[in-house]
């Protein structure tokens, strides 16, 4: 058997964090559980979508059997619920992989360009003291560059990874997986999947809200690269994967429900384009929060649930 499907979300609302462009220093008013200043735990109302998120995912058919996700705090902690629920719904018990998170670098998030050195996440073992289903053992496909990425450089490195989780998928023999990640980055999974690269790069093809979900349907496994080069390690090029002019990774897959967002009390919540900037450019001493659209992209608002009581923080 090999991989049928692919579910894909994005990390709930998250407390914030600020850098100022000319010293490159990251700062946060909330220190990070990892003390990583970029990398922040979920806001309050963040921890209340990731449970939402939970529930629903025990309803798709087919059930997840891996959970792979970015290796950012906020990522683990939004699946975390849900590895908590398939683990008290599997009757009978299945693979104890089903049930642990495989921190995959290539999915993690997006900086742009800068002199300075761009954040990486925490290292496995202390993500495994914080999250005991962490799966410290897994070796990730590959890690973006600390001296940065052009968007194209994004594209390029999240269509690798994805071949190598599909490969890997294949041979584990597992129907459907589950990403979590960051909203440039689903937005690069949507595009190399389908093999779609839109003329404009800050088209709305994706839409990433918090928690949204979005479900990506195999269409066949007939035109799937064998020869892809072995990524070589930190500074070497990005592996070529022939995904655009619509081939997609490993064989080209379609977009069956788009950033769904019906399961959640607030409905569509803080959305992000790219705006085309990557160069992160700006005036000497601001001080932007790089996911809030100043930086390197725009927030979209979506459609807001409606008869509802929730009115969550947005930091």
């Amino acid at each position: 058997m090999s991989l049928e499907v692919i579910y894909v979300t994005r990390h709930g609302f998250r407390s914030n964090w600020v850098v100022d462009p000319k010293t490159g220093e990251y700062s946060t008013s909330i220190p990070s559980p990892t003390g990583i200043a970029s990398d922040p735990e979920l806001a309050g109302y963040g921890v209340a979508q990731s449970k939402e998120l939970a529930s629903h995912l025990l309803t798709v058919s087919p059930p997840i059997e891996r959970i792979y996700s970015s290796p950012f705090y906020r990522c683990i902690q939004t699946i975390t619920p849900t590895v908590t629920a398939l683990a008290s719904s599997l009757s009978p018990p299945t693979s104890p992989s089903t049930t642990k998170v495989r921190g995959e670098n290539g999915i993690g998030e997006w900086y742009g360009m800068a002199r300075f050195d761009h954040p990486s996440p925490a290292e496995p073992a202390v993500l495994k003291n914080l999250f005991p289903h962490y799966d410290e053992g897994y070796k990730p496909a590959i890690k973006p560059s600390v001296n940065g990425e052009t968007i194209d450089e994004l594209h390029d490195r999240t269509a690798y990874a994805l071949h190598r989780i599909i490969e890997q998928s294949d041979r584990e023999g597992v129907k459907a997986i589950l990403l979590c990640t960051h909203a440039a980055t689903l937005i690069a999974i949507g595009r190399a999947l389908t093999g779609r690269m839109p003329e404009d790069i800050a088209e709305e093809d994706f839409r990433p809200f918090t928690c949204g979900l979005s479900t990506f349907v195999r269409r066949g496994k007939d035109n799937m690269e064998t020869a892809v080069k072995e990524w070589e390690g930190p500074e070497s090029d990005i592996p070529r994967v022939e995904w655009k002019d619509g081939k997609g990774v490993a064989g080209g897959w379609n977009i069956t429900v788009s950033g769904d967002c019906t399961f959640l009390s607030g409905g569509e919540e803080r959305g992000w384009r790219f705006s085309g900037d990557e160069s992160f450019d700006l005036t000497a001493g601001a001080a932007p929060s790089l996911d809030a659209g100043s930086g390197l992209g725009v927030v979209v608002e979506g459609k807001k649930a409606q008869n509802t009581s929730v009115s969550p923080s947005r930091l």
